[in-house]
């Protein structure tokens, strides 16, 4: 004779509450699966930092991977060649606005072709655009202070049309004597820095870009390398040094802006790999 417990244990009702109560649990664990890999995908990056700048783990950093150093010294060099350029190309242009305007004199067996420009000038310019390009960026990442005003590609190209535009002032403008010009071109030089860079290491690194730049100009013409007509500052144009500032400043921002370009497409390519790891299913 069947008892009426055994009825009780086999009712649908029964069967019904184990049946959901494993789908609780089985609701629970995928739940819980879901959590974990949301921490991990969460705390992988910054496990990722902590390793990079701990140096114990070599593999995340771009510099210290085998495909991020690559990368890393190809943009490198990239940027050398492109401020190289641009230098060669300022002073090309803006040195024949001074000889045209009979502001430099060069000695005519050192004369070239091509601009009417010394031979040496277009190379030196351009190393030295190269080494103020990539020493920009260097000096905001040592202090701390990345530059963040007016970062755009638009905001350089004004920038460096504003010191052509100085330049050309300081040929074709005519004052009644060299310090009338002088302050002009420095209040104007000033107004650029303010205008497209307003950075304590962009001031510094302007004027120390100036002052040494004065001085190799009065050793090459102390020496006759070449001379400037109308001196009013040693043996030189009091106003040069506000076309040193100028030029610091735009050649560093065009520096800053490379080296940002650059940052930017090799930031996907240490970042990749660990973003694959966090998205592959776990089974």
């Amino acid at each position: 004779m069947p008892r009426l417990d055994d009825h009780l244990w086999s009712c649908p009702c029964a069967k019904g509450v184990k049946h959901r109560s494993h789908l609780r649990a089985g609701a629970g664990g995928l739940e819980t699966k879901v959590g974990e890999m949301t921490t991990s995908s969460v705390s992988g990056p910054s496990l990722l930092v902590a390793h990079g700048a701990g140096g114990t783990d070599p593999a995340p950093g771009p510099q210290s991977s085998g495909l991020g150093g690559h990368s890393w010294h190809h943009h490198l060099l990239q940027r050398s060649l492109v401020l190289f350029s641009v230098g060669v190309v300022l002073a090309l242009v803006l040195n024949l606005l001074q000889v045209q305007r009979n502001v430099t004199l060069f000695p005519e067996e050192v004369i070239a072709t091509i601009f009417s420009s010394a031979w040496w000038v277009p190379p030196c310019c351009g190393t030295a655009a190269a080494v103020v390009g990539l020493l920009y960026p260097c000096i905001d990442s040592h202090l701390g202070e990345p530059h963040k005003f007016k970062r755009e590609w638009a905001s350089v190209m004004r920038c460096v049309a504003v010191f052509v535009g100085i330049n050309h002032a300081s040929a074709k403008l005519d004052f009644a004597n060299n310090v009338q010009l002088s302050l002009t071109l420095a209040a104007l030089s000033l107004g650029l820095w303010w205008t497209f860079d307003r950075s304590r290491s962009g001031l510094g690194l302007g004027i120390t870009i100036a002052f040494l730049a004065t001085l190799i100009t009065q050793l090459l013409v102390y020496n006759g390398v070449y001379q400037y007509t109308s001196p009013d500052f040693l043996y030189i144009r009091s106003w040069l040094p506000c076309i040193f500032f100028s030029g610091g400043v735009t050649v560093g921002n065009i520096g800053r802006q490379l080296a940002m370009t650059s940052t930017q497409s090799l930031r996907p390519i240490w970042l990749f790999q660990p973003c694959c790891a966090l998205v592959r299913p776990q089974l």
